[in-house]
């Protein structure tokens, strides 16, 4: 048996959000039912629901960072019990068997991991829909445990924006001594400061707009650096271990890579590309210096990055709406005007 399940979800790439009414799978063995309490709103639900990837399968329920409680499990199931917290975050399967998945790695699945919405599911073909929704089914292996510690509401948007700016962060060992920038203060941005300050490092907010000062010594930050100014740029020329680069559009790369010291790296985890204007070469040639990318984490990493959230009590900031101010919200994000995320109380689903 199916479930049949109430959402939001778009219907087309033009037309707003709006009540809909869909079909999940009949729970496997190894699945947990979860009722979704709270579900984040990403920049990346809004380029899908407008197909800006030219990808998008209709009809779509968004969301990818989800908490709720859990409801059911399969006779399988071990790592969880009805009525425990968890998170979902951008993922639901992999192929469990490339070496991507075999290091944990799902994210880079050689196979193609399976994501939270607009996806296939790799056994049924049945399309994925995402947190935008009473209730979703998933297999154990990607139910993430969320600890009593964390508020539930601030916590859903670590599941995307979170796992994004930790994984880099750790993968390139991050730590006490390192000198790292952040380029943005958005969603990831800002969660950006609040990790790498908490792991030791001494942080700058790299930022185009005078007055945010403040609001990011408040998230961690220990410096500013406004980069439209040529002066305050020159002074921390060959200064920066790590940059990490969060802003979602195209945007010229090469005033950063001058702040990068010998063998330092620039992180992307916005997709912008083409890169544009061109890199020049000369700049990280001579300095042995290297352009990257990260994609999320994978399930692993992504419960070591909600265990240490709980264990350094750090948080997303976020703003309330009710899932029918989700196409408000959508036009909100375009111009910037949410500090910092956005996140559903899914209870208000039952007055749509």
């Amino acid at each position: 048996m199916t479930l049949n399940v109430r959402g939001f979800a778009a219907l087309s790439a033009d037309a707003p959000l709006a009540p809909h009414n869909f079909v999940r799978r009949d729970p496997r063995d190894t699945d947990v039912v979860i009722d979704i309490l709270y579900c984040g709103v990403c920049h990346s639900d809004i380029h899908q629901a407008r197909n800006e990837w030219h990808q998008s399968i209709y009809p779509m329920v968004p969301g990818h960072e989800i908490i709720g409680r859990v409801k059911q499990i399969g006779a399988k199931v071990a790592g969880f019990k009805v009525g425990d917290t968890v998170g979902v975050g951008c993922m639901v399967d992999s192929c469990q068997h490339c070496e991507s998945c075999a290091e944990s790695l799902e994210q880079y699945c050689e196979e193609g991991a399976t994501m939270t919405y607009n996806s296939h599911d790799r056994h049924d073909n049945m399309m994925t829909y995402g947190g935008y929704s009473e209730q979703i089914v998933v297999s154990e292996k990607f139910v993430l445990r969320v600890s009593e510690k964390l508020d539930i509401k601030s916590a859903a948007p670590l599941l995307c924006a979170g796992i994004t700016t930790y994984s880099p962060l750790k993968h390139w060992k991050v730590g006490k001594g390192h000198k790292v920038a952040v380029v943005g203060l958005g969603g990831l941005g800002h969660m950006g400061l609040k990790f790498a300050k908490a792991l030791g490092a001494d942080v700058t907010l790299f930022t185009r707009s005078k007055g945010k000062e403040q609001e990011a010594y408040r998230l961690g930050a220990d410096h500013v650096v406004l980069s439209t100014d040529e002066a305050q740029m020159a002074a921390v020329k060959s200064h920066f271990d790590f940059i990490l680069d969060t802003v979602p559009n195209p945007h010229d790369l090469n005033p950063y890579l001058d702040t990068l010291k010998r063998d330092g790296t620039h992180i992307l985890v916005g997709l912008i590309e083409p890169i544009e204007p061109a890199l020049h070469s000369g700049k990280l040639i001579m300095g042995r210096k290297t352009v990257a990318g990260s994609l999320i984490g994978g399930i692993a990493e992504t419960q070591e990055m909600l265990d240490f959230c709980a264990a350094h009590d750090i948080s997303c900031d976020v703003e309330m709406i009710d899932m029918q101010d989700i196409n408000g919200a959508y036009e909100r994000m375009l111009k910037s005007d949410v500090k910092y995320r956005f996140v559903v109380d899914m209870a208000s689903l039952k007055n749509a």
